[in-house]
Parts: structure tokens; C-alpha cells; sequence
């Protein structure tokens, strides 16, 4: 009876044709008594399969269409908002006056200083965590000893865990008074201790995503490399680096957006102060340092200085597609495929 229960449906097939020709069928013999168990109809089970995969396809579109209608609602709410705000400001306006001062009596609504002060803290973050970054991937990738590798990667990557409230406040308390022992004319709230700070937060997207890009290099290409008498380093530099280059230029494009997004740390060590000036070493407010400042104020729903916020919220996010747009052209161009 056990082995009757774990044979397969073609074995059934046979034992019963076996049994037909072996078996009288003599109504008292045992085996002419004893039916095999019925097959299950094989139509309803494709059915239920049908179902089941069209049911799993749905909910992945539905996953894959909210995330597209979340990012086009977005999207309407800025232009919308935004529309509202350039029927009252001229457009040439909004991008060449040297003033932001919305909030004022005398109020000016130029973009340009908060432009300009993105851009810069962006520029100090990156030019800490590019090469640092950078550096520590070939390090990872080439040289770490596996144990080490499995150290020292969690414990970047737990850097991103930390709130961003905290980095700001390390800035400002800690930061800013080291670098005022080495520069004594720098004021209280600055652009370079928000940018250098910024750095170290963004030194674990650049250095995880360039070191998977470099482990993704096959190893034949730096076996060539060591056959033909390339040293560790060389192969590391000069095959190994640039064969990534495209998930490189991945984790930088990332790394650029995560700065230039940067709200707490801009806004507790940068200074909210909307001032045209590309020295780091003096106080700026960036995009997001203002959103946050008139988010906190009292300002009515419709009004120019409330629709200030989507103007500059749309402005932040064009300067990111941009950059988004360039890097993924740029990885495009150099991509390898092995």
C-alpha cells in the first residue's frame, strides 16, 4: 500500500494495464475490487495556474504603476503650484536677479543665490567623497583580505543610518571650531564645514556602489593585466577602474544628487542667509535650507511667498533630472559588456 501511494500518475497507467492482463475477472478476486484513485481533472489545475500568474502579474504592475503615478503626482503638484507663482514673477526675473528675498517688503525673487549655494556646498562634499570614496572601493575590491572586506563595508554603510540632524550638529559643534583654529576669519555658520560634512555622509554611496562595480569585473581581465607584468596597482588603475567606469559614474551621479537634496546639515551649519557668493568660507542658504525655513513659518496657503517653496522645490528637482539625464548618457557611453 505504500508504494501504491507514491507511484506516479504514468505508473498507474501501466500497473493497470498490467493488471487487466494478469487478473481474471473473476468479481471475488481482491485486485478486481480494488480501484486505482481517480486523477485529478487536469483542466482545473492549468486553470488555477492561469489564474495564480495572471493574479501575480497584476500585482506587480500595480506595484510598478503606483511608484509612476506617485512620481507624475509629484511632479503636478510642483508644476501646478509653481504655475500659480510665475503668473506673479516673470520667468527672466526668477533666474537673473541677483536677490532672493521673498519674505521682505521689499521683496526680489531671483533663484540664482540659492543656486549658487547648492552648487557650492555640493562641490565641497563631492571633492572629499570622490576620491576617498573612490580610493576606498580599489582598496576594497583589490586589496582588502576577505575578512577585512566583511568589516569594514557594514560599518560604511552604517554611516548612512545615522540621522542627518546629527551630522548637522557635528558641524556645527565640532567642524566649525576645528576649522576655525586653522581659519580664524571664518565665520560661525560657513558653507565648507556643511560641504566637508556632507562629504563623509556620501562617502559610503560612492565607495559600496564603486566597489560592487569593480568586484563585477571579470577576472580574466586582470589576469591579462598580471601576465603581461602590471602590478597590482597598475591593473587596479588602469584595467580595473576604468572597465567599471560606468558603475562608477553610477555611484557619482548618486552621490551629486544626495548632496544637493541635503536639508538638516545645510540648515543648521550653512547659515540660512541667501547671499550670490561662491566662497565657501562664508554663510549661503541652499534650495533646501529655504524650503525648510518658510515651511516653518506662518505664510497663508495660495500666497506668493507660500508658493516660493514649489518654485524653488522645481527648480531643485530640474537640476537633478539634469544631472540624472547626463550620468545615465554617460554610463551609456562607456559601458562594457562581457
Amino acid at each position: 500500500m505504500q508504494t501504491e501511494e507514491k507511484i506516479t500518475p504514468f505508473t498507474r497507467i501501466f500497473l493497470a494495464k498490467k493488471r487487466k492482463e494478469s487478473v481474471s475477472p473473476d468479481a471475488d478476486h481482491p485486485a478486481a475490487l480494488s480501484p486505482l484513485p481517480p486523477l485529478p481533472p487536469r483542466s482545473s489545475t492549468r486553470g488555477f495556474r492561469r489564474f495564480q500568474e495572471k493574479a501575480i502579474q497584476f500585482l506587480l504592475f500595480l506595484a510598478a504603476a503606483s511608484s509612476i503615478a506617485i512620481t507624475l503626482g509629484i511632479v503636478w503638484i510642483l508644476a501646478y503650484e509653481s504655475f500659480g507663482f510665475f503668473r506673479h514673477v516673470p520667468l527672466m526675473d526668477f533666474l537673473t536677479d541677483t536677490q532672493w528675498t521673498p519674505l521682505f517688503d521689499d521683496a526680489h525673487y531671483g533663484i540664482r543665490p540659492l543656486v549658487t549655494g547648492t552648487l557650492v556646498v555640493a562641490a565641497v562634499a563631492l571633492a572629499l567623497a570622490l576620491p576617498v570614496g573612490t580610493i576606498t572601493a580599489i582598496y576594497l575590491s583589490e586589496y582588502a583580505p576577505h575578512r577585512v572586506r566583511e568589516i569594514v563595508k557594514p560599518f560604511l554603510e552604517l554611516l548612512t543610518a545615522v540621522p542627518t540632524v546629527v551630522f548637522g550638529y557635528f558641524a556645527l559643534l565640532f567642524v566649525t571650531p576645528l576649522l576655525q583654529k586653522l581659519i580664524p576669519s571664518l565665520p560661525g555658520f560657513n558653507m565648507l564645514s556643511a560641504g566637508l560634512v556632507i562629504g563623509v555622509m556620501i562617502i559610503p554611496y560612492v565607495s559600496s556602489l564603486s566597489e560592487d562595480a569593480m568586484r563585477a569585473v571579470p577576472m580574466h581581465l586582470r589576469e591579462a593585466s598580471y601576465a603581461m607584468g602590471a602590478t597590482r596597482f597598475q591593473t587596479s588603475v588602469r584595467v580595473v577602474t576604468p572597465a567599471a567606469f560606468s558603475g562608477i559614474a553610477s555611484a557619482y551621479v548618486l552621490a551629486f544628487s544626495r548632496a544637493i537634496g541635503e536639508t538638516m546639515v545645510v540648515a543648521i551649519a550653512a547659515g540660512m542667509q541667501p547671499r550670490l557668493t561662491a566662497n565657501p568660507l562664508e554663510p549661503a542658504a541652499t534650495i533646501t535650507a529655504y524650503i525648510v525655513q518658510v515651511a516653518l513659518g506662518d505664510l497663508p496657503h495660495g500666497s506668493i511667498g507660500y508658493q516660493t517653496i514649489f518654485a524653488a522645490g522645481l527648480t531643485l528637482m530640474l537640476m537633478t533630472l539634469v544631472f540624472n539625464v547626463a550620468g545615465h548618457l554617460l554610463r551609456k557611453k562607456f559601458r562594457e559588456v562581457y
